[in-house]
């Protein structure tokens, strides 16, 4: 294994860190290729997305609330437990703008193993397997196996705390096959980010960020892609087909349901129709009241829109 170095300043612009790694692969559910490569040459800067900060916000917070956990855990287990490392950065020795961020550093029973913290919510419990397995989600090995190309070590442990007390020890094994696929596909991304050629746009945020205002101009359909506005005509009209029959249904079972709060088949609840309020603000009756508070606050936005012929 390559020795790493470490590494103290950290600009995201001149290296490859674990947190892009699944971005560059395709498996992000943050980001495309396309948009990691405009950040990394400074063309995009991500817009604030309250429910990603809210979600990085809380990891921070109880990181050390699950280092603590998880010591405890392996310390139950009968293991030497010693912590060698915290949110240390190395790079590779061979290629420097591949780098990562070691959460956790530990010695257990003579062995250094990587530690990765993690804290999840309980809607997405799903993904985790059980303790004790890898089964973890495919962008976080992606991020383990890069983190043990960067620090080489035999193996890494995932403390995933879901919600509030349940801890999950997850072992990931270094995969040498897997981790050279992953190198190859790093070093042909930073090429492609140091030659200026963008990966091809494949998400919608790609396209609304390339082409967010239109030039006024006309441009002229080949066939293919007139075979592709039919297709889409096509499926808008049977999706609209299909939203009348969804309303048809849910009027049918509502008229049957009458006034009662749930409805039971064989003893076993099949659906409810609740009462539930919402707040909403009265944009209107704001306007005629207060015509100049509204004024101050309201925003204009511009979006695109495509409508077929």
């Amino acid at each position: 294994m390559n020795a790493s170095i470490q590494i103290l300043t950290p600009d995201r612009q001149t290296f490859i860190g674990g947190s892009d790694v699944a971005a560059i692969l395709g498996i992000s559910k943050w980001k495309s290729p396309f948009q990691l490569y405009h950040e990394k040459i400074g063309a995009y800067v991500e817009e604030s997305n309250p429910l990603r900060d809210k979600v990085l916000n809380r990891g921070k917070r109880w990181e050390p609330v699950v280092v603590e956990m998880l010591i405890d855990e392996l310390e139950s287990q009968g293991r030497e437990v010693k912590i060698i490392g915290r949110n240390a950065r190395y790079q590779d020795p061979q290629h420097p703008f591949l780098a990562a961020e070691i959460d956790l550093e530990l010695l257990i029973d003579g062995e250094e193993v990587n530690g990765e913290i993690k804290t999840v919510h309980p809607f997405a419990a799903k993904d985790w397997g059980e303790e004790g397995t890898d089964e973890i989600p495919v962008y976080y090995t992606a991020q383990v196996m890069h983190g043990l190309m960067i620090k080489p070590r035999r193996r890494a442990i995932v403390a995933a705390l879901i919600g509030a007390d349940d801890l999950r020890l997850h072992e990931v094994v270094r995969d040498d096959d897997l981790i050279t696929g992953i190198r190859a596909k790093e070093i042909e991304f930073w090429q492609r980010v140091q030659d200026r050629v963008a990966p091809e746009p494949t998400e919608a945020a790609d396209v609304k960020w390339l082409y967010g205002k239109d030039l006024g101009t006309v441009a002229e359909a080949d066939d293919g892609l007139a075979l592709l506005c039919q297709a889409l005509k096509d499926k808008k009209t049977s999706f609209k087909t299909l939203e009348e029959e969804i309303e048809e249904l849910s009027t049918s079972i509502k008229i049957r349901i009458g006034n009662a709060a749930t409805l039971l088949y064989r003893d076993r609840p099949i659906a409810t129709w609740k009462t539930q309020q919402t707040n909403r603000l009265d944009t209107k009756a704001l306007e005629t009241a207060h015509p100049e508070i509204a004024v101050a606050f309201r925003k204009t936005t511009e979006s695109r829109v495509l409508r077929l012929k």
